[in-house]
């Protein structure tokens, strides 16, 4: 066996293809062996015959309308004797659904219809087989069933909607932009795929290039503000425009976009506004705004003030926003001067497009009356001078200066003046109220102020609302009104060993005066001078003097301190003078004129002392500090111990007594309360050296003898509104009492009132015969109590007899 295509041996296949021509049905190609005695190829002449399948495409027409199925054509196998034996078969792609075989005969039939633009071809595989045994007679080989194209595809714009622009005004043949249209027909069979275009609608002011499909402007006059889009339809048609081709069409939308081709236009050439005069610097008069037909930034406009009278009052802004010009204030206006001001304000073009500048002017012109209104004004103060100056001796009273200021009304109110006292609480300066006059209030002093800062206020007589104010400042000129000073008090030493004309000192002065001129000082010795003939004064002409010395050597032992008056004097005037003294010390010194100590305090002796000296002597000075640092806290706090007891004793009323008293009659040594203290009595006891009656005494009758004091019982008749009366005005005197303690403290008030029906609480004043006391322990207390002793003891013996 052969070998046929794609190098697999084939039987010779019998093909028939359907092939469409024009006015002819489908034609049978059979291709077989040769017959007996012909040889298709001389070098298989005398051979063995080769066998095996012989190919050609097939081709199927699309879109069959017929009823029956399309004959597409047949396969055959050389080894078929026509006797059935042999079985075709196929298989792939439709087989067995589109495509159908005739096992005998091995015909192939399409059962549907075909659409190229769905599918182009299909691959199938041919088999051939023994009937019997289904064995493969001819190995299997694969075969294409090409889909035959018919024009049944319009052409069709796929890349829709389409939306293009062009600037008004462009000339003749400006590309605006390019439709295509796609045709689904096979481009390599016939004209079915080849498509030009046309213009349906819009061809007055568009073109289409047949070929490309590019769209172009017919015209040069596209105006966007008559009309600012076209709608266009194109047409694609294929079979290359030919009668009965298909065709489909699209709508372009073109956009007109702008260009600055018109000048700005003010729809009105005359504004009129208003404005108060007292509106402040900055304030928005009115807006005003120029018309442009353009669109985007073609309507930019910037605004401008061309008149002169304009330009000084008033200035325009532009609002980018909303593109209108701002009318502002530029300088105050005033009713009285000018009533109505006329501005000419002129719009253009920000951006202007050199293209059509010969289509006129792209800018214009209004004219904007402004009416000012009068309103009621403060007075305006003239001239606007704040600085005035007075002599710091001007008597008070004097005038300093006059300030004026006018009703700019047409009314013309009269004007009252006044000082805002707030910058001069001091009253240093007052005003006159109808003329304006600023005099001296106080004395003035330029050394204490050399300048004051006032307010003065202008207000209309009728109406104190309307006020103006101006800042005045006054310079109190100087006078020569204080001597010249020492600058300092002067102390300088002088070597015992000095030569004649050693220099000892510099003199400079201080005076709070400030001539204009500047200051000049004259320097001498006073004339009360006693050691005149020691030391000499030397003037330097720069209002300073030079201290020399005048005699050869000083003795320190005879005379350590000289006090030399300086008489110093100024320029004036008048001319005022003073006299300081300069102290000069006498001080011992070495050999190169070093001081090494004076007679009073060491003068520079730190300057000889080696730095472990300077230590040495810190050390000490800081011992010495902490030392009465010490002492002083020990103080402190000793009293402070002493403050809380006192504080203590005054808040618990707790008197103590150390003397034995007077007697009876002594009532002001002692308050016999105190007796009363078991604290008191134990002290006592203690304190007595061990005498025999204190030890006798028992301890335990102290104790009963405290409770045994007589009781005061209150009577049901008795009236306190006397006591209540007496403790309220202690207690208002305790109140009103600076020196009280701000601590409560228990107050003890010896007044048991008039006619108290009680009993004295003391026992001193107990005369009742059936009293429970018995002071015989008052013998134990010791010799100070001896005669307190005696004299109850005697009391007591006399109540006895009259008991019984």
């Amino acid at each position: 066996m052969a070998e046929g295509v794609r190098g697999v041996p084939w039987a010779v296949l019998l093909l028939c293809c359907a092939v469409p021509l024009p006015g002819a049905g489908a034609v049978h190609v059979e291709l077989g062996a040769p017959e007996p005695g012909q040889s298709g190829d001389p070098a298989l002449a005398g051979g063995r015959v080769k066998r095996g399948w012989v190919w050609n495409q097939f081709f199927v027409v699309e879109e069959y309308t017929g009823t029956e199925p399309l004959y597409v054509g047949k396969i055959h196998s050389d080894s078929d004797e026509g006797d059935g034996s042999i079985k075709y078969t196929i298989s792939g792609e439709g087989a067995g659904t589109i495509f159908l075989i005739d096992e005998i005969t091995g015909d192939i039939h399409a059962t549907e219809r075909l659409d190229r633009e769905q599918k182009t071809f299909y691959t199938l595989r041919a088999q051939a087989r023994d009937r019997q045994t289904d064995r493969l007679l001819e190995p299997e080989s694969e075969f294409i069933i090409k889909v035959q194209d018919i024009n049944d595809s319009e052409p069709r714009f796929l890349e829709g909607p389409y939306i293009g622009s062009v600037a008004e005004l462009s000339p003749v043949g400006t590309s605006v932009m390019q439709v295509m249209a796609s045709d689904a027909d096979d481009p390599t069979y016939g004209s079915s795929a080849r498509v030009v275009y046309s213009v349906l609608e819009g061809e007055q002011h568009f073109t289409v290039d047949s070929k490309t499909g590019v769209i172009r402007t017919a015209v040069a006059d596209l105006d966007r503000e008559t009309q600012d889009r076209y709608e266009v339809v194109i047409r694609a048609t294929d079979m290359a425009g030919q009668l009965g081709g298909l065709s489909g069409s699209t709508t372009v939308t073109i956009v007109v976009t702008d260009v600055n081709d018109n000048p700005p236009r003010f729809p009105q050439k005359m504004y009129q506004f208003s404005v108060v005069e007292t509106a402040p610097v900055g304030t928005a008069v009115g807006r005003v705004k120029a018309e442009d037909s353009d669109v985007g930034e073609n309507t930019d406009m910037t605004y401008q003030v061309k008149d002169e009278e304009g330009v000084e009052m008033f200035r325009v802004i532009t609002d980018s926003n909303t593109q209108e010009a701002v009318i502002m204030v530029q300088k105050p206006l005033d009713y009285e001067s000018k009533k109505v001001h006329t501005v000419v304000v002129e719009a253009l073009n920000k951006f202007v497009d050199p293209r059509f500048v010969d289509l006129g002017t792209f800018r214009d012109q209004t004219i904007v009356r402004v009416s000012v209104l009068d309103v009621d004004e403060p007075p305006e103060f003239r001239p606007n001078s704040d600085l005035m100056e007075v002599q710091e001796d001007a008597h008070v009273g004097s005038i300093v200066g006059v300030v004026t200021a006018l009703d700019p009304d047409t009314a013309n109110h009269p004007v009252r003046y006044a000082i805002d006292r707030s910058t001069d609480t001091e009253r240093i300066f007052d005003i006159d109220a109808n003329t304006g006059a600023i005099v001296t209030g106080k004395v003035l002093d330029r050394e204490t102020a050399g300048w004051h800062n006032i307010t003065v206020l202008a207000m209309e007589a009728d109406n104190h609302s309307q006020v103006s104010r101006a800042s005045l400042r006054i310079r109190i000129l100087d006078v020569n009104d204080n001597p010249p000073e020492l600058a300092t008090p002067y102390e300088a030493a002088v070597c015992e060993d000095a030569k004649p004309g050693q220099l000892i000192q510099t003199i400079s002065v201080v005076d709070r005066d400030e001539p204009q001129s500047g200051h000049r000082f004259y320097f001498a010795l006073a004339p009360e001078a006693t050691h005149s003939h020691r030391f000499s004064l030397l003037d330097v002409q720069d209002n300073t003097a030079a201290v020399h010395t005048q005699r050869v050597g000083f003795n320190r032992q005879e005379q350590d301190v000289y006090l030399l008056p300086i008489l110093v004097v100024d320029s004036g005037p008048p001319a005022l003078s003073s006299t300081g003294t300069l102290t000069i010390r006498v001080c011992g010194c070495d050999s190169s004129g070093t001081i090494q100590s004076c007679n009073s305090t060491a003068y520079v002796m730190s300057a000889t002392l080696s730095p472990g000296a300077l230590i040495a002597l810190l050390v000490c000075v800081l011992i010495l500090i902490v030392l009465v640092l010490l002492i002083l806290t020990l103080k402190r706090h000793h009293k402070s111990h002493l403050a809380s007891e006192d504080d203590e004793d005054m808040r618990d009323n707790v008197i103590k007594y150390n003397d034995e008293g007077g007697g009876e009659q002594d009532t002001e040594a002692y308050d016999m309360s105190a007796l009363r203290s078991l604290y008191e009595l134990g002290e006592l006891a203690g304190g007595e050296g061990g005498g025999a009656p204190a030890e006798a005494a028992p301890r335990g009758s102290l104790a009963s003898e405290r409770h045994a004091l007589p009781q005061w019982v209150q009577g049901p008749e008795l009236d306190f509104a006397l006591f209540r009366d007496y403790i309220c005005r202690k207690v208002q005197q305790a109140d009103g009492d600076a020196s009280v303690p701000p601590y409560d403290s228990f107050q003890t008030y010896a007044f048991e009132g008039s006619g108290s029906p009680a009993p004295s609480l003391s026992s001193l004043g107990t005369r009742s015969s059936g009293s429970e006391q018995d002071f015989s322990y008052l013998g134990g207390w010791g010799p100070r109590f001896r005669q307190l002793a005696a004299l109850y003891a005697g009391r007591r013996a006399d109540e006895e007899p009259e008991d019984s």
